[in-house]
């Protein structure tokens, strides 16, 4: 990396990008890139000093980034082949890498703490950068959500050994990585438009457990159908809310707060409060904490850590919070898997027992809509009531047949129905909310303002 003096992103926009273009920055490397939209994201990072255009044309690419030899490129999956800005730089001979290679030096050169699994990794991998910074040993961490205690995905230690990454398994990036510590949260099947199969995404998993180092260690949760492939010498360990060599005990719930005792193989470390107090994170909480232990990070920074963690947003974020026992709640989430959505509504009925909770969801991909139609309509049936939106479509271009009617046939709601994001905001005086809860990782975040703004109109 030293050879190269500027670093161009294609897709400079997204939130896992952003982090390397930040670290590159701090490094004092000149980073520019380009993006298909503009973004608060984009505009922040035009803040910090990265040149971001939003036009495909070779031309606009800056003079500096054109010089073979001392120019990297780094891409995401996302992007079409037939980009104009990527076929220049391929063209012409320049290194164009992946943005998962990228991270896979920095694993190289630090001791290296991976969070993969189909969900959990975003907020276990953020509790353990807060963590680490918490306890003042701090880390280079890649995050793929925005922290609400930095208001960023990215941390910078010029002088901590430590990295934390989210492991990306999507087009299987996580395989360029070589962690100290590995942490599996969970491999239910996804990103099949990649793997075809369920045997297909075990194995990926499978594989990336051979990649820890063998001075290293595996924290795997309980109950996972992957059979782990490590290394001679590598540890492994097991975790769960309920059992395993680390987790939970004593749990107590009440007055909106959650207060655990962590139970690791050497010792007991009482009375844990959680700074974001819903059961999932009881679970992303004890694979942070186990993962921090075998570094050696205190029970004590460990505990006010995890007092302090506000979580990433998109992450199970409250919007809206109005006082009083009926007071109206909007609360965001970022679950775009079945599974996800399952413990998201779980996660409000624990919360809030006796109340109506109203689920807006985003379907994301028209592959992943298509794949587990009949689990999102299973899942979204908890909910009183169901509101879909049209598919947001990221990478892919439509799929005949393949539409949010597909998962609305088989919701078990009495109260189900399909808007388009303009009919629904214009909706809400007639919906009389009282839980709303909005799930995906499309665009639907974008509507977030205006429904809160909606939704308190109800209570004037």
């Amino acid at each position: 990396m030293k050879d190269y003096k500027s670093i161009y992103f294609v897709g400079a926009g997204g939130i896992g990008m952003a982090a390397l273009e930040r670290y590159f920055l701090a490094k004092g490397k000149k980073v520019a890139g380009y993006d298909r939209t503009p973004s608060e994201l984009t505009s922040a990072l035009q803040a910090e000093g990265v040149e971001i255009v939003f036009d495909e044309d070779p031309s606009l690419i800056p003079s500096y980034c054109r010089d073979k030899d001392t120019t990297l490129v780094v891409y995401t999956p996302a992007v079409p082949n037939d980009h104009k800005g990527l076929c220049y730089f391929r063209d012409n001979g320049f290194e164009v890498v992946k943005r998962a290679k990228v991270l896979g030096l920095v694993t190289l050169d630090s001791k290296a703490l991976c969070f993969a699994g189909t969900h959990g990794k975003t907020t276990t991998s953020s509790m353990a950068a807060h963590i680490l910074e918490v306890s003042g040993v701090g880390s280079n961490a890649f995050l793929g959500g925005v922290l609400r205690n930095y208001d960023s995905n990215f941390l910078l230690s010029l002088t901590s050994p430590y990295s934390v990454i989210e492991a990306d398994e999507f087009d299987r990036s996580f395989h360029q990585l070589r962690p100290y510590i590995a942490v599996i949260t969970s491999t239910d099947p996804d990103h099949l438009d990649i793997y075809g199969t369920k045997e297909n995404y075990l194995e990926s998993f499978a594989h990336f457990t051979e990649l820890i180092r063998p001075d290293g260690a595996l924290i795997i949760h309980t109950g996972l159908e992957l059979q782990p492939r490590v290394a001679e010498g590598v540890k492994t360990y097991t975790y769960s809310m309920n059992e395993g060599d680390f987790h939970a005990s004593n749990i107590r719930k009440g007055n909106g707060e959650i207060v655990f005792d962590f139970v690791t193989p050497w010792e007991t470390i009482e009375n844990i409060s959680l700074g974001v107090p819903v059961d999932i994170n009881i679970d992303n909480a004890v694979a942070s904490m186990a993962a921090c232990r075998l570094i050696g990070i205190s029970g004590e920074a460990m505990k006010k850590a995890i007092g302090s963690f506000l979580g990433a947003k998109r992450r199970f974020e409250f919007w809206l919070k109005e006082p009083g026992e009926h007071g109206k709640v909007v609360i965001d989430d970022y679950a775009h898997h079945p599974s996800e959505i399952a413990a998201s509504i779980k996660s409000v009925r624990g919360l809030y027992p006796d109340r109506k909770i109203s689920v807006v969801f985003q379907p994301h991909l028209y592959t992943r809509t298509r794949d587990f139609a009949d689990e999102f309509a299973e899942a979204l049936s908890h909910a009183d009531e169901v509101m879909l939106l049209p598919i947001y479509p990221a990478r892919e271009l439509p799929i005949e047949g393949v539409s949010s009617e597909i998962i609305l046939k088989n919701v078990k709601c009495e109260k189900k129905s399909i808007y388009t994001k303009e009919n629904f905001i214009n909706s809400i005086p007639l919906l009389n909310f009282d839980i709303l809860l909005t799930i995906g990782a499309g665009d639907i975040v974008n509507l977030l303002p205006e429904i809160c703004e909606q939704v308190k109109k109800q209570s004037r």
